[in-house]
C-alpha cells in the first residue's frame, strides 16, 4: 500500500475511534420503519395492508403541559358536565340506558358525547369521568338484542319500532367508545358484543343496509370499526362486510356525493379507508382527489378548514365563510386516521393546523362553552341572524353551553382523540413521536422491555422538544421523529451529539439505536416567519410561523346575555379597530414582523392575555372596511388595497388564541398598483349553481374579450338545458339600481374542446354546446313578491359585448335575472354589472 494511501486509511480510523459512542452505535435514516411488523399491538391483520402507523391503547399516552390543562378544563367545562346542560343526555328515560331501547334520545347526541367522554376519562384518570362512563356502558352493553343489533328501538325498521328505514348511524359513533373501553380495560365482551352486531350486519339484505341519508355518507365510521374488530379477532367474515359495507357506502371513489361540510371532512378518507383491503391505490388517490378539489375552492384560508357554514355553497369561500365545530374534529380525526394507514406525514401537518389554529377559537378559555361556526375572519361574535351571508339562520356566533345541539355534543372527541396521537407505535417495534407536546408515553418496544418517554416543550410555542427515556434494561428499537413540512434544515441530537440530517426531510427522521435510561433526544424545528399569499381570496395574505396562523389582535368585550353565572353565555364585541391591511416590505415581505417570546404565563395559552409568542407588525386602517348590518364581517377586496391612513404598530397573535379575529389581512399599497376600497359587491346565488362555475364569477371584475373567452372564470347553470333558471344578487342593504349591463356566455365546448377547462366540460351536455339564452328578463325584490322591472323597450341579447338594460329606478335587496335557456342547451354569464 502506498504511503499516502496508507496516511489516509490510518486517519480515518482514528476518527472513527474519536466518535462518541452515540454515532458508532446509532443509524440514521429517513421515513419510518417499514419491516419487522409489531409484536406488541394490534395494527392491521393480512391480507389488510401492513400499518406503518399503529395506535397505541387508550391510557397509553399521558399528556402533560398546556394539553393536559386542555384535557382538565374539559372535566369541569360542558363536555364534563352535559348530563347537567344537555335533555339528549340524561341518563333517565334515554334509549340507550332501556334494555329494549326503549325511550328518548336514541340518536347520535349520546354517542358523540361518550365518542370523548369516555377517552377523556382514560386520559386524565378523573375518577367522576371514570365512573360516569361506566354507568353509561354496561346499560349500553345492555340493549344488545338476541339477533345482535343494540341501541334505540327507533332506529330499527320493524313493525314495534315504526321507523320505515334502519339506521345503523347513531350506532356507528357508538362503537368509538365501546372501542376505547375495550382498549383502556382489555374487557373481552366488548369484542363479543362488535362480533354479534357485525354477524347481524352481515345477514341484512342490501336494501336495507345503508339505505340512505347520514349513514349512506358515513359509512366509513363502520368500515373503520369493522376493521378494527377484524384485526383483533381474525373472523373473515369481517372482511366480505367490509366489502358490502363499502359498496353500500355513498360514491366516494367516484365523485363527492354531498357538499355538507361534516359529510367532507368525515367522508373524503373512506376510499382510502378501503384501499387498506383492495390494495388498488386509485382508492388511495380518490381520497387524495376530494381532499385536494374541496380544499381548492373552499379551503382558501388559513388554519386548516375550508368554507361550508353547514353546506359549501359555490362561490362562497372568502375568510368569513365559516366551519361547524364539527367538521374541524372530524377533519383532524380523519387525517389522524389517514396518517395511520399512510404513513404520510402531510396527514400529521394538516391536523396540527387545525388543532392549533381552528379548534380553540372554537370554544370559551374555560371550556365551558362553544359556537356552532368559526371563521378565519370573524371580528364581531353576536347573536343576530347572519343568513343568507353564511348558510345557517339564528344565531350561530355566540358562545352558549346549551345549544348548537349535534357540536355541542361532538367536539367532546377533538383534544382526546388528539392526545392520543401524540405517539404512535411503528414497524419493527418501534414508536413513533407525531404531534409534539409536553406528555408522557409507556410503551412496549424492541424485544419486549417497557419504556417511557417524557416529552418537555413549548411547542408549538416554541421549537424546542427535549425527550428523555426511562427503561429498566437497554433495548433496541426505532424510534421516529415527524419532521413538519414547514420547517427549515431540522435538527436533532441525542445525549448532546448533532445527528446528520438525513435526506429526503421533511417527512420523518428515525432513529435505530440500543437505548439506555437517560438518553435523551433534542429536536429543535426552526420556525421562520412565512407570508402565504392566497390569489383566489383577492391576492389577501395570511402571517404564519411554524404551525401557527397569526391574527390580529382585537380587544374583546365579552357580555353576558343569560342569567347563568355557573354556565354562562356570551356575545363578544370588538374594543378596539379591526380593519386593518398589513404594511409589507416589497422585497421580503417576512422581515415585516417582530416575534416577542412573552414566555409561559397561564395554564391557556390560546387566549391573547396568556399566548407566549406574538408578532409586531406595520398596518394602516381602511375606514370604508366596514361590518354588514347584520353584525358580520364584510368580505375582502382586490389586494393591494390604497389607503391614506396613517402607518400603526398592530400585535398579532396565534390565530387559535383569537376568538375574535382577523387572520386574512389586505395589504396596504401607494401608488398605480393599489386599488380604492369600493361598495362590497353583492351576495350571487342561482337555481342551479356550479362548485366549479360558480355564481361568484358574475361580480369578479373580469370582462372576457368575446362571448367564448374561457381564460376568466365563468357562471354556468348546472346540469340544466333548455329549462327557465335564475340568478340573483342579495344586497345587505336597499340599494338604488336603474341599470344593469350582462356579458352572456356562448360557446361550442365540443369545437373548442382543446381550449376549454375540462371542468366545464363535464357539466354540459353532450353536444357540448354552452348557447346564448332564448330569452331572459329581470326582476326586483319589493319586501313581499317579485316585480318585473319596468320602462324597458325589451330585453336585447347580444353576443360577444356587453348586454345594458335601461329601467325606472328600483330600490332593492334583491334583483333577480330569469332566463329560458335554448332547447338542449346550457346558458352562463361572464360578467353582470350594475348601475345607480
Amino acid at each position: 500500500m502506498r504511503l499516502p494511501k496508507l496516511l489516509a486509511t490510518l486517519a480515518c480510523a482514528a476518527t472513527l475511534v474519536a466518535q462518541p459512542r452515540v454515532l458508532r452505535d446509532t443509524r440514521v435514516t429517513s421515513g419510518l420503519p417499514t419491516a419487522g411488523g409489531n409484536a406488541f399491538y394490534v395494527g392491521n391483520r393480512a391480507p389488510l395492508l401492513p400499518s406503518p402507523l399503529i395506535k397505541l391503547p387508550t391510557g397509553a399516552v399521558t399528556a402533560r403541559g398546556w394539553l393536559k390543562d386542555q384535557l382538565d378544563l374539559m372535566t369541569e367545562g360542558f363536555t364534563g358536565r352535559l348530563p347537567e346542560l344537555s335533555r339528549f343526555c340524561k341518563f333517565e328515560g334515554n334509549a340507550w340506558t332501556h334494555p329494549r331501547g326503549e325511550g328518548q334520545f336514541g340518536w347520535e347526541e349520546v354517542p358523540y358525547w361518550l365518542k370523548g367522554f369516555v377517552n377523556l376519562g382514560y386520559l386524565t384518570g378523573n375518577e367522576r369521568i371514570l365512573a360516569e362512563s361506566r354507568r353509561w356502558i354496561e346499560p349500553i352493553l345492555a340493549t344488545q338484542q338476541e339477533s345482535g343489533y343494540f341501541g334505540g328501538r327507533t332506529n330499527l325498521d320493524d313493525a314495534e319500532s315504526g321507523a320505515r328505514v334502519l339506521d345503523l348511524w347513531p350506532n356507528m359513533i357508538m362503537l368509538y367508545p365501546l372501542r376505547a373501553h375495550y382498549e383502556a380495560t382489555g374487557d373481552k365482551r366488548i369484542l363479543e358484543f362488535m362480533t354479534n352486531y357485525f354477524r347481524w350486519q352481515a345477514t341484512l339484505p342490501l336494501e336495507r343496509f345503508l339505505p340512505g341519508s347520514w349513514q349512506k355518507w358515513r359509512a366509513g365510521d363502520n368500515l373503520d370499526s369493522i376493521y378494527w374488530l377484524y384485526n383483533y379477532t381474525g373472523d373473515t367474515f369481517l372482511l366480505d362486510l367490509a366489502r358490502v359495507n363499502h359498496e353500500r357506502t355513498a360514491d366516494w371513489a367516484g365523485g363527492i356525493p354531498t357538499w355538507h361540510g361534516v359529510n367532507l371532512s368525515q367522508c373524503f378518507r373512506e376510499p382510502a379507508q378501503y384501499y387498506q383491503q383492495t390494495k388498488d391505490p386509485r382508492y388511495l388517490r380518490a381520497t387524495h382527489r376530494i381532499y385536494s378539489t374541496v380544499m381548492d375552492l373552499y379551503g382558501q384560508v388559513p388554519g386548516g378548514m375550508f368554507a361550508a357554514d353547514e353546506n359549501a355553497r359555490p362561490g362562497l369561500f372568502g375568510p368569513r365563510q365559516a366551519a361547524e365545530s364539527c367538521s374541524m374534529v372530524e377533519m383532524m380525526h380523519s387525517h389522524e386516521l389517514l396518517l395511520r394507514i399512510t404513513g404520510d406525514s402531510v396527514w400529521a401537518d394538516r391536523a396540527e393546523e387545525i388543532a392549533f389554529n381552528s379548534l380553540p377559537a372554537s370554544m370559551t378559555p374555560d371550556l365551558k362553552g362553544l359556537h356552532y361556526l368559526t371563521a378565519p375572519n370573524m371580528p364581531q361574535l353576536d347573536r343576530a341572524d347572519k343568513s343568507p351571508l353564511i348558510q345557517n339562520g339564528r344565531d350561530m356566533l355566540s358562545y352558549n353551553p346549551y345549544q348548537y345541539r349535534c357540536c355541542q355534543h361532538n367536539v367532546a372527541f377533538g383534544w382526546p382523540y388528539f392526545t392520543e396521537h401524540l405517539w404512535l407505535a411503528t414497524q419493527g417495534n418501534g414508536l413513533a413521536a407525531v404531534f409534539y407536546a409536553a406528555s408522557e408515553v409507556r410503551a412496549t418496544v424492541g424485544d419486549g422491555a417497557e419504556v417511557t418517554i417524557a416529552s418537555m416543550t413549548g411547542y408549538p410555542f416554541n421549537d424546542q422538544i427535549a425527550m428523555t427515556l426511562t427503561t429498566a434494561r437497554p433495548v433496541r428499537f426505532p424510534l421516529s421523529l415527524r419532521m413538519p413540512a414547514w420547517t427549515v434544515a431540522p435538527r436533532v441530537a441525542v445525549n448532546g451529539t448533532p445527528l446528520p440530517a438525513p435526506a429526503g426531510a421533511p417527512g420523518w427522521l428515525t432513529i435505530d439505536r440500543l437505548w439506555t435510561t437517560g438518553d435523551r433526544v433534542e429536536v429543535t424545528l426552526p420556525m421562520t416567519i412565512r407570508v402565504r399569499r392566497w390569489p383566489k381570496n383577492h391576492n389577501a395574505v395570511s402571517v404564519e410561523r411554524g404551525p401557527l396562523a397569526y391574527s390580529l389582535q382585537i380587544g374583546e368585550r365579552w357580555e353576558q346575555y343569560n342569567k347563568d353565572d355557573k354556565w354562562p353565555a356570551y356575545e363578544v364585541f370588538p374594543a378596539t379597530p379591526w380593519n386593518y391591511a398589513l404594511v409589507l416590505d416589497p422585497g421580503q415581505p417576512e422581515r415585516s414582523f417582530e416575534v416577542v417570546d412573552r414566555g409561559t404565563r397561564g395554564r391557556q395559552p390560546f387566549t391573547p392575555d396568556d399566548v407566549p409568542v406574538t408578532l409586531r407588525a406595520k398596518a394602516r386602517r381602511i375606514p370604508q372596511w366596514k361590518l354588514e348590518p347584520n353584525g358580520l364581517v364584510e368580505e375582502l377586496q382586490d389586494s393591494p388595497v390604497a389607503t391614506a391612513e396613517p402607518e400603526e404598530q398592530v400585535t398579532l397573535i396565534p390565530m387559535g388564541a383569537a376568538r375574535l379575529r382577523i387572520a386574512m389581512f389586505p395589504e396596504a399599497g401607494r401608488g398605480r398598483s393599489a386599488k380604492p376600497w369600493t361598495d362590497y359587491a353583492p351576495l350571487a346565488t342561482a337555481s342551479k349553481p356550479s362548485h366549479f362555475n360558480p355564481p361568484s364569477a358574475l361580480h369578479d371584475g373580469k370582462l372576457p374579450s368575446s362571448s367564448s373567452d374561457t381564460s376568466i372564470p365563468w357562471f354556468v347553470w348546472e346540469d340544466a338545458y333548455g329549462s327557465r333558471e335564475w340568478v340573483q344578487y342579495t344586497f345587505s342593504a336597499p340599494r338604488r339600481i336603474r341599470r344593469v349591463e350582462i356579458y352572456w356566455a356562448d360557446e361550442d365546448i365540443k369545437r373548442s374542446s382543446g381550449r376549454v377547462p375540462s371542468d366545464l366540460r363535464l357539466m354540459l351536455p353532450t353536444d357540448g354546446a354552452v348557447r346564448l339564452p332564448a330569452s331572459w328578463r329581470l326582476l326586483w325584490w319589493d319586501g313581499t313578491a317579485w316585480q318585473p322591472v319596468s320602462g324597458i323597450a325589451g330585453y336585447p341579447v347580444r353576443k360577444d359585448e356587453l348586454t345594458a338594460l335601461h329601467f325606472a329606478p328600483v330600490t332593492t335587496t334583491m334583483l333577480r335575472l330569469e332566463a329560458q335557456l335554448q332547447r338542449g342547451a346550457a346558458a352562463g354569464i361572464l360578467e353582470w354589472k350594475l348601475s345607480e
